[in-house]
């Protein structure tokens, strides 16, 4: 990688880098990396796990499919080859993505795991200090040393799990949703699934598939919308729809199609909230789910609904409305969050959730040359618009120190 000067200092690695640092080797990181490649920025990208996405490599289930329609997902330039189905499995996206890199050659330095990253006032630098994670081998401590720091680690960096009562009493299996493979192992199991947004879901339709019995726990209400209406994917009918009428017409024209297409889904005891799927992403961040089988399924009463959980016994679960049910495993639909307040010392840009304070069209630009790149919570459509506006930034201050240094050595 050019750009790059390393040496030692009191045991630790220090590396200069002239141009940024990306912590994060997911679609957002290596989106701002092909960007800058293109203008000839040097880079480097840091990503604690061995593999680059590793969200999607080691933390997806196995029928895991885009939600969207692939010219929705595709990052800077480069489209998903047209042989790809309109919505693409695990494997292809991955493929793409490796493909992606090698395109760009885009060489992450993995198992680095970000400890720290502070602003230097003194300096006017930013010291990102690493620990290396690869397994086996001696701790070693690296100083990356930098201008520019672009955020990549995304919103999904960690699984939440809730606190519940008795969930330690448990005596059997419970696993985050991000640790779920395949339904394959519960074959005539009972599974509670907590959580009804797109993972829970389908986590619950993956184990029904594969003959077992879950539960769904509907703790909020949520939107569920058909993924296609009339043969039509349901986002691009409403990004078509946005563009001649208000959010909030948008969202009566979305809700009037899907009760056709699906029904009344509080017949089957999930609630819809009472801002519009649109209205509640864009204010809240709160995504709605797109239905590829499971409410069908929840008719059939293949996939039961239960209420919220009160707490759970040595083998069962109890419910607020005092139903016992007795279960085999749990998996924890629960939501992922941002692990930015761990590491990232700044409170200008990013806020306490690890989300930048600003709205979506601003919240990608900090002070002092930091930069967030994939926390837009409009997927990776979101990602793919802050990289442009990142490196375009990046591209105006490049170009404006080149021009001061040919100054500076033309008058010497």
């Amino acid at each position: 990688m050019f750009g790059l000067l390393e040496q030692n200092v009191l045991g630790r690695r220090c590396v200069w880098v002239n141009g940024a640092v990306i912590v994060g080797a997911g679609p957002s990181g290596l989106a701002v990396s092909a960007c800058l490649r293109e203008q000839g920025i040097p880079f480097v990208v840091v990503e604690r796990a061995d593999c680059i996405a590793s969200l999607w490599q080691k933390r997806t289930y196995d029928r895991l499919k885009l939600h969207l329609p692939k010219k929705f997902c595709q990052l800077p330039k480069l489209p998903f080859p047209e042989e790809y189905p309109e919505y693409p499995n695990r494997k292809q996206f991955i493929t793409y993505l490796e493909n992606y890199a090698e395109k760009f050659g885009i060489e992450p330095q993995f198992n680095e795991s970000v400890e720290s990253a502070k602003y230097d006032e003194m300096c006017g630098v930013w010291r990102v200090k690493t620990v290396s994670t690869l397994p086996g081998s001696i701790q070693s401590e690296t100083e990356f040393i930098c201008q520019m720091l672009v955020v990549a680690t995304g919103e999904n960096a960690e699984g939440v799990v809730p606190e519940i009562e008795g969930l330690e009493e448990f005596s059997r299996e419970v696993i985050h949703a991000k640790d779920y493979k395949s339904g394959e192992k519960y074959d005539g199991k009972k599974v509670l699934v907590v959580g009804c947004g797109n993972s829970g879901m389908e986590v619950s339709l993956d184990l029904s598939n594969h003959n077992a019995k879950p539960s769904m726990v509907v703790r909020s209400a949520v939107h569920v919308l058909p993924r296609e209406i009339f043969g039509k994917s349901t986002f691009d009918l409403a990004m078509m729809l946005m563009k001649w009428l208000p959010l909030w017409l948008v969202d009566k024209l979305l809700l009037i199609l899907a009760f056709f297409v699906l029904g009344n889904t509080q017949n089957y005891g999930i609630k819809r909230p009472s801002l519009g799927p649109l209205q509640l992403k864009n204010n809240h961040g709160k995504t709605p789910v797109l239905d590829i089988g499971a409410l069908e399924k929840i008719r059939s009463g293949a996939i039961k609904v239960v209420s919220e959980i009160k707490r759970f016994h040595r083998d069962s679960v109890e419910l607020i409305n005092g139903e016992i049910l007795e279960i085999d495993s749990v998996v924890l639909a629960t939501g992922y969050r941002s692990n930015v307040p761990n590491w990232l010392q700044d409170n200008v840009l990013f806020g306490k959730d690890g989300f930048p304070k600003r709205e979506f069209c601003n919240g990608w630009k900090g002070k002092r040359g930091l930069y967030a790149a994939g926390f837009t919570r409009r997927g990776l459509a979101g990602a793919s618009i802050d990289a442009i506006k990142i490196s375009q930034d990046i591209g105006i201050v490049w170009k404006q120190e080149l021009n001061h240094k040919k100054k500076e050595s033309s008058n010497s």
